[in-house]
């Protein structure tokens, strides 16, 4: 396992805690990246394969995404080892127990991830108040029922065409992890005119360069099918929706998917990132270098938090989709702007933009006060 102090610079983490509760079988990892701008939000990521680093690397991610779309909190992010597809009840044992072991951590929100949903977020509320993205019947604003991050994917996808060479009607859609995300970022895309022809889930891949049924790939996932169980489509393997030619690109799913090793067989024209860091800054960089335009993690898929952020301060829904709409379209823009103006890749004008707002808040912070005095270590 990787020191976290690996991961330790300026901004945080503020605390990593390493959760275990042998009598249920709880393993899970909490890290707090940075408080400045207020308290953490940040989802409950389940998977058998999820790490300290992964949940250091996410945290962060979370600070800067924050920070980018303006809201009151920090980052952070909480990892539960297990398979989400466990018993029902099994599932909700270990994420009440999750809850109550971080009672007091009142320095962290729990959110949504990948392999949580609303229902476990009810869960959380049973044990202790400090949630959001709960159910429509207890007060919430449900995330996933909306698709408010597909929904901030479509806005930016927007904006970004601003950039490219080519518009939505007939452009060719890929998305890479057909879940939560995915599937209303291929909903809200191919309603102003672009086509999907190619997504892929955990078990494998399809392709039809003519267009997929959104809507019947949607019915197939929701009674818990896979993407193979499309009738009308090339089955291919998990990894090959890389290989599918297209215009825009979306990964929703694992980080890393894309890197040094596997980048030159992306075929798209435009890359927007659903996923929490699902490309590496090397890969990254090479797409820049073909002409391919990426916008960033924290800047394209903050539609989820927005709304969460909202949800916790009290907004209606209508609020909160506006709000989407409002601060995705403007950090898109001024990244895009930014990074054509200076010559740098949009992944750094993003970062740029969002330190620049951590580290003013961190400027009123009593600790600044600490870190500038005489001798101070």
């Amino acid at each position: 396992m990787s020191d976290v102090f690996e991961f330790a610079d300026e901004l945080g983490p503020l605390k990593v805690i390493h959760v275990h509760e042998p009598s249920v079988g709880l393993r899970a990892v909490l890290v707090v990246d940075n408080v400045a701008t207020g308290p953490s939000i940040g989802g409950v990521r389940m998977a058998p394969d999820v790490s300290t680093e992964e949940c250091c690397r996410l945290a962060r991610a979370m600070t800067l995404k924050n920070a980018a779309a303006g809201l009151p909190h920090g980052g952070g992010k909480a990892v539960l080892y297990g398979d989400p597809k466990m018993p029902k009840d099994r599932k909700q044992v270990l994420i009440r127990a999750l809850a109550k072991a971080l009672r007091n951590e009142d320095s962290y929100i729990f959110a949504p991830d990948m392999g949580t949903d609303e229902e476990c977020m009810a869960w959380v509320r049973d044990e202790i108040a400090r949630v959001v993205a709960l159910p429509r019947e207890i007060g919430g604003i449900p995330l996933d029922e909306i698709g408010a991050t597909g929904f901030g994917l479509s806005q930016v996808a927007e904006v970004a065409l601003e950039y490219c060479d080519f518009e939505f009607k007939d452009a060719r859609l890929v998305v890479q992890g057909f879940g939560a995300v995915g599937r209303h970022a291929a909903r809200f895309i191919t309603e102003k005119g672009a086509v999907l022809v190619g997504a892929a889930d955990s078990t494998g891949s399809i392709h039809n360069p003519q267009g997929l049924d959104v809507a019947r790939l949607t019915e197939i996932k929701q009674a818990g099918g896979s993407v193979g169980d499309y009738a009308d489509a090339k089955k291919l393997d998990r990894d090959a929706v890389v290989d599918i030619d297209c215009d825009i690109w979306i990964p929703a799913a694992r980080p890393d998917v894309i890197d040094a090793h596997n980048v030159e067989r992306l075929r798209a024209r435009l890359v927007i990132e659903g996923a929490n860091i699902p490309i590496t800054q090397e890969a990254e960089r090479i797409l820049a270098g073909k002409g391919v335009l990426c916008v960033p993690d924290f800047i394209a898929n903050a539609g989820g938090v927005i709304c969460a952020a909202m949800e916790y301060h009290g907004a209606s829904e209508s609020a909160a989709l506006q709000s989407i709409e409002e601060k995705l379209r403007r950090n898109t823009r001024q990244t895009l702007e930014q990074a054509s103006k200076r010559k740098i890749l949009p992944r750094q004008a993003a970062v740029d933009m969002a330190l620049e707002r951590v580290h003013r808040a961190m400027s009123y912070r009593r600790y600044s006060l600490f870190s500038s005095a005489p001798g101070f270590v």
